[in-house]
């Protein structure tokens, strides 16, 4: 059987196929992209219909990602599939503190979620910065109350978390939160390949070669 084995031509024709399910939402050329490695990563057409992205989301992503931004996610299948050669090169780092001990003991202690304690630990560190969420609603939850009520600033939130338990109230949230731009999905769909690919996209966006 012949098929198509260059990493960039496999690419190339994926997004050609992509192409006539966006054809109808008249996004420019960035948002295309951006819903394009969704479409890609989940090899399902029918994220274009329910993906959100605020107005200002891919300017000051974009924007932040050119000033060496980190990245800071709520799983460690997150940080994997972001393409961290790339994310270096414009002087940024992807952080996640899910694994760490003493995050498991203070959840475990407070009945709480790791995830939720890892963003509370992050803090400050979070202003100026890209949340990627791609597993945990409690974590999405949590880094919109801070916001609310502590004022962190991010940059960009990426809240992609996937289930049936809080995550689509987590994103109906982010998305009506008024004060950090966001990149969404509605309903249960994401998961971690979802948000890892809207960060590379985002990256992308910049510079197309892959390190």
């Amino acid at each position: 059987m012949d098929f198509i084995k260059a990493p960039m031509a496999i690419e190339n024709r994926s997004m050609e196929l992509i192409a006539p399910h966006l054809a109808e939402l008249h996004l420019d050329e960035r948002a295309t992209k951006l819903y394009s490695r969704l479409i890609h990563a989940s090899g399902d057409v029918g994220y274009a219909p329910i993906t959100r992205v605020h107005p200002e989301a891919i300017d000051r992503a974009i924007e932040a990602l050119k000033a060496g931004a980190h990245i800071y996610t709520d799983v460690e299948m997150v940080r994997t599939g972001i393409n961290k050669k790339k994310l270096a090169s414009f002087g940024g780092e992807v952080h996640c503190l899910v694994a760490d001990p003493e995050i498991a003991a203070e959840a475990k202690e407070l009945g709480i979620t790791r995830s939720m304690v890892a963003m509370r630990r992050f803090g400050k560190d979070l202003d100026g910065s890209i949340v990627a969420i791609g597993n945990a609603p409690t974590a999405l939850f949590e880094v919109l109350r801070l916001v609310r009520e502590e004022g962190i600033r991010p940059a960009c939130i990426v809240g992609i978390p996937v289930g049936f338990v809080g995550a689509a109230e987590s994103k109906a949230e982010l998305a009506e939160n008024g004060i950090v731009p966001y990149i969404t999905v509605e309903g249960t769909k994401g998961g971690s390949p979802i948000a890892a690919a809207a960060i590379n996209a985002l990256m992308y966006t910049i510079d197309n070669t892959r390190p």
